[in-house]
């Protein structure tokens, strides 16, 4: 469940999304929930999983007003040939395009090949990009390169796109996330990201006083700490 200071709040099912824009700053609250797995299907229980992406912000846009933008899993673009499976989560693949607008250009794809699958997914060139395996094995860059399998991530190097087979019996499933560079200069505590120094710790001030876009946290509690 996730709600927060300006009342949004709902309960994000198996296989959906949300992307949220900070912007400025917004409290909020994410929390499992308590039986497992939260669906309408039946005795859909146990360990839960799911990929959490933090992408910056150009200098520019870091004031804007935060805003989410949530997509039911059966709503997600998909596209399938040739062995191969993408649920487009953003960017484009597969001549289908997501809906989720990014403001920093970015992909993020989560592809599925079946055993003998052979994706080429471009990539463009001044990009930044890595890969995520969620589930059996893979070969990525090149056919001499070694197999990667489940929870390894590669951080691919200059080109102009992303080569993967399957050579295994079993379905691969992995991750390609990709990004502008935005060439900024970056500061980093806890949950806020600004450009320099002195930003942080108006933000940090911000916070602790209830200004600048933190005046509802005040007295905002979320429910799950009531309860």
């Amino acid at each position: 469940m996730h709600e927060d200071f300006e009342g949004h709040k709902g309960t994000i099912e198996a296989g959906d999304l949300q992307w949220m824009t900070a912007g400025r700053g917004i409290v909020h609250s994410e929390m499992p929930g308590a039986q497992g797995i939260h669906s309408k299907m039946p005795g859909a229980q146990g360990t839960q999983r799911g990929l959490q992406l933090w992408i910056n912000l150009a200098s520019k846009y870091k004031m804007i007003e935060p805003r989410y933008q949530e997509v039911l899993s059966k709503d997600i673009a998909e596209a399938e040939d040739d062995g191969i499976k993408v649920r487009v989560i953003a960017g484009e693949a597969l001549g289908i395009k997501s809906p989720i607008y990014t403001r920093t250009p970015t992909m993020f794809l989560d592809f599925t090949l079946k055993p003998g699958g052979h994706l080429q997914q471009p990539i463009p060139k001044s990009w930044n990009a890595f890969v995520y395996v969620l589930e059996g094995e893979g070969i990525f860059g090149n056919m001499k390169s070694q197999p990667s399998n489940s929870h390894h991530i590669l951080l691919l190097g200059a080109g102009d796109g992303l080569e993967a087979w399957n050579q295994s019996s079993k379905l691969l499933r992995f991750i390609l996330v990709g990004a502008e560079p935005l060439g900024e200069p970056l500061v980093q505590f806890g949950p806020f990201v600004m450009n320099t120094q002195e930003e942080i710790d108006q933000t940090i001030d911000d916070f602790e006083n209830f200004a600048n876009g933190f005046e509802k946290a005040r007295h905002w509690r979320s429910e799950s700490q009531i309860n």
